[in-house]
Formats: structure tokens, sequence, C-alpha cells
């Protein structure tokens, strides 16, 4: 009981020094953030704290020596690429694990192969990218070069997660559902697509997520477009103010909102499953 104590107590401590490193940044950004205007910077203590940076970023004060960020296009160039990038890499994932159900001839090699969006550099995938637009006299673009360096990283992701789902699937309910005359696309549609929307839920999240704050593959292939990080890089590194701070919180419960979405779907999804299975088994 004493060893299984030290075990608790070590794994609390680990714990509360992870949760620590993983969220303190944020704290650190959230109090910064309440830093008094119009001329407050990074400093600490904080000097007259309040939300004049918040209210900065949306208009609502007078102009001052530091200027709003500029990072309306940005903002909207990034959404739109990430909602592109996670319905392209959720299709294309899903769609490949369902190749991958059943062994061919060359899987492992095709399996690696996937996955080298995940193992190659970013910066050197974007500039590979750039040299091809380059000699193939392409105009860089969010929507053209950019979105296909996005999917290229996204796309194993959604792979993965979609392959780990198949791993776990029973293939007899599809056996049972075709035995009693559906089609391929009714058993696919009927069955399997609703077993498998978890998976495609969290192949979504992870897409939009890893698209809508990626930088080292969009600096180079995304051409004269600016994405919201590369924007905040150019902010950042000429001065820093509080608005940034501001942003930076803002985004980030932008993140946490994207991520209760994500879970009361699943938990609305597992709710309507069960109350469809325990009906079923009173019929039965």
């Amino acid at each position: 009981m004493r060893g299984w104590s030290i075990g608790k107590t070590t794994l609390a401590i680990y714990t509360a020094i992870f949760m620590l490193f993983l969220y303190g940044p944020f704290i650190v950004l959230t109090i910064l953030s309440f830093q008094g205007g119009p001329e407050g910077g990074p400093q600490f203590p904080l000097r007259d704290p309040g939300v004049y940076w918040y209210k900065q970023l949306f208009g609502l004060v007078p102009p001052s020596r530091v200027a709003p960020l500029g990072i309306g296009d940005s903002l909207w160039i990034s959404i739109r690429l990430a909602l592109l990038t996670m319905v392209i890499s959720t299709i294309l994932g899903t769609l490949t694990a369902l190749a991958f159900r059943k062994h061919f001839k060359g899987s492992g090699l095709a399996f690696y192969i996937v996955l080298l969006g995940i193992m190659a550099p970013g910066i050197l995938l974007g500039l590979g990218i750039s040299l091809a637009a380059n000699e193939l006299n392409m105009t860089r673009h969010w929507w053209s070069t950019g979105l296909f360096a996005h999917v290229v990283y996204t796309f194993p992701f959604a792979f993965v997660v979609m392959l780990a789902i198949f791993n776990r699937f029973d293939r007899s309910v599809e056996e049972a559902a075709q035995n009693l005359g559906a089609n391929p696309w009714t058993t696919f549609r009927r069955v399997t697509l609703p077993e498998i929307a978890p998976g495609i839920l969290s192949a979504a999240l992870f897409g939009f997520t890893l698209s809508y704050d990626e930088f080292p593959r969009s600096v180079l292939a995304a051409g004269s477009d600016n994405t919201l990080p590369m924007a905040l890089y150019a902010t950042f590194s000429v001065e820093i103010h509080p608005n940034i701070f501001a942003f930076g919180v803002l985004t980030t419960i932008f993140s946490f909102g994207i991520l209760l979405i994500y879970a009361i779907s699943i938990t609305a999804f597992n709710r309507r499953r069960k109350r469809a299975t325990g009906i079923q088994e009173e019929i039965g």
C-alpha cells in the first residue's frame, strides 16, 4: 500500500507539472492581455489592468499610438483554408483507410508513403512545393499551393484516425446487411457510416486545428497570401503589444469552443446510438 501511495503521489506531481507546462504560457498570456492601455506594454506587475486591448481588437476605443492588429483578411484566409483542408483531408483519409481494410500488394509501402506527410519537415515540404510551383510557372496562393501543402500534412492524421476506427469495426454487421439484400452503397450509408461517424468527426477536428495554426508550410507555399499565423508573426517581430496577447486569448477560447462542440456532438451521437440499440433489444 505504501508503494502504491508513493506511485500515486509521483504520478500526481508529474501530472501537475505537465499541466503547468502545457497551460502555463496561456495563463501568462491571459494575465498580460489585461494590461492597461493605451500605452501599456508586456510588463508585470500590471498597471491599471482592464479590457482596453480587447476593446481595441473590435474597434471600440479611439485610435492610439498602438495600431490595431491588421488580421482581418488573414483570419478569413486561415478559416477558409482550414475548412477546405478539413473537408479534403477527411474525405481522403476515410477513403484511404477504407481501401486498407483489405490487404493488397504493396500495402506496406503505400502505408509509409501516406505517412511521409507527417515525417517530412514542414519547412522543407513548403520549400519543395514552392520550387515545384516556380518550375511550373504557377503563382502561389493559399487556395492552390498553400492548400496542397496543408492537405499533404493533415491527410496522414485523418488516415491514421480512420484506420484505427476501421480496425475496431465489426465486419459481420456489414455482411449481415448484405445478406439481407442491401447493396454496397446502402450498407455503407446505413450501417458503416453511422458506426464510423465519431472517427470522421475526430479526423475533421485534426484537419481544421492543424491547418488553422500551421506556419512553416504556409510561409513558403502560400505565396503573398498571409495566413493568420504569418500575420501574427509579422506583427510580433516588429513590436510586442498586449493586443497580440488579447487576440491570442480569444483564439484559444475559439479552439476550446471547437473542442466543446466536438464533445457535445460525440455525446449526443452516443446517446442516440444507445437509445437505438435499446429499442432494438426491446423489439428483439
